[in-house]
């Protein structure tokens, strides 16, 4: 086995806080405020336990889901992160990793590198797109998706203009010209493996976003396009819907928290849904995504496809987020760990942790296919879920108009649309 192979999350993350300057990996690790939502997503997780079976166990597994309109190896996708100067092959690298796995992609249009080369380097890629700009200005930025080969679309809403940290946010320039380079210079010298990469590529860290703009035209820095969208007023549940119409194809809403919204979504007709929090990184304070998922799942899985982000660190993590409704979920900050240990084989490092957890797991469980999982293989404590906007009314209503229960989650009588 190669020595630089790594068997957890945790030890990629340790790897990248090696390699990478301070400040540069502090970036990666923050929560907003207190950091109270990125300490609960991950520790969440730990709340809840499982049901493991001795004998009749499958000898094989299947792993692989139908999810936005593509099959996919395993059920974890690449989920649309900024800037990605942890390595210069930033989102390419990723891109190709994913490919080299059998899963998707999702491309930040605050990324760093033009969607054209990462369709190129995988041809499941989705563009995320934020609320920027004036209608014309998204339809172009969902023209030039669509010309590159985006087989669907990412609307995030999750994230508001929270970004006080109590520990401080680490400085970061807007854009790397002398006087940056000589503030940084101490933090290079002291980290010279990830300063080596940029010196091979003959090419300093890129904090522009190409994909803000026409190929050709002038690419805003991070924080040009980040002014843009501070003042560009949040989109109404309509632009949602008029957004939706652009797309003929696979729209995921990153952002759902709450059973309200998630029905609103449905509404606007998206495909599908991410129960997100942004990473801990928009209002602090809110419940992790995997307490509100239950809930979520129950209103509206039947309709749309429920995905998940936020504190998956472990393939057993993969796991209790499909028993209990997802379809499949993202990683951001366990990806971006393993790009800056070691590039692309970090990435297909960190997704061959995730599948060997994933299947493992089922092992124990005695689970043929992630298909196969259900609430009953989890335990979940009694004050575990966090149902947001929802009521046992509402559940009441939803039950009886779709005509179906879930047993294996709630005892339910569909002729009195009791719940107990």
């Amino acid at each position: 086995m190669s020595t630089t192979w790594f068997e957890s999350i945790a030890e990629a993350q340790r790897r990248a806080k090696k390699r990478l300057p301070g400040s540069v990996y502090s970036a990666l690790i923050a929560g907003s405020e207190k950091g109270l939502t990125l300490a609960d997503n991950l520790s969440a997780f730990d709340e809840l336990r499982f049901a493991p079976r001795t004998a009749g166990l499958s000898g094989t597994r299947e792993l692989g889901t139908h999810v936005l309109g593509r099959d996919v190896a395993l059920p974890v996708l690449i989920s649309p992160t900024g800037v990605q100067a942890v390595h210069p092959d930033g989102e390419v690298a990723v891109a190709r990793a994913a490919a080299a796995r059998g899963t998707s992609i999702g491309l930040s249009s605050f990324g760093s590198k033009p969607i054209e080369e990462v369709v190129a380097a995988n041809p499941n890629t989705y563009f995320q797109v934020y609320w920027t700009g004036t209608r014309d200005d998204i339809q172009r930025r969902l023209d030039r998706a669509r010309a590159a080969g985006a087989v669907g679309i990412i609307l995030t809403l999750d994230w508001s203009f929270s970004h006080s940290r109590d520990w401080g946010s680490p400085h970061i320039p807007e854009k790397l010209n002398f006087r940056e380079l000589l503030r940084f210079a101490p933090e290079g010298i002291t980290h010279p493996r990830w300063l080596l990469d940029y010196v091979r590529t003959r090419r300093l860290p890129d904090l522009g976003v190409p994909n803000m703009v026409e190929p050709g035209e002038k690419v805003p820095t991070f924080f040009g396009a980040y002014g843009q969208w501070m003042q560009t007023p949040p989109p109404t549940w309509d632009d949602v819907a008029w957004l939706r119409s652009q797309w003929d194809g696979p729209f995921l809403l990153k952002g759902v928290i709450r059973v309200d919204e998630a029905r609103r979504a449905v509404d606007a007709g998206v495909s599908a849904i991410s129960v997100s929090n942004h990473g801990g990184n928009n209002l602090d304070g809110t419940p992790a995504t995997i307490r509100a998922l239950p809930a979520i799942a129950d209103a509206v899985g039947g309709q749309v496809e429920v995905l998940l982000d936020g504190g998956i660190r472990r393939g057993s993590d993969v796991v209790k987020a499909l028993a209990l409704g997802a379809r499949a979920v993202l990683i951001g900050r366990a990806y971006l760990w393993g790009l800056a240990a070691g590039g692309q084989t970090g990435v297909e490092n960190v997704l061959d942790v995730l599948r060997n957890g994933i299947d493992s797991t089922l092992l124990a469980l005695g689970k043929r296919s992630v298909h196969d999982l259900g609430p009953e293989d989890v335990v979940v404590p009694g004050s575990f879920e966090a149902e947001l906007g929802g009521s046992t009314a509402a559940r009441a209503e939803d039950a009886l108009s779709h005509l179906a229960c879930r047993p294996s989650r709630r005892r339910c009588s569909t002729a009195a649309a009791t719940w107990e």
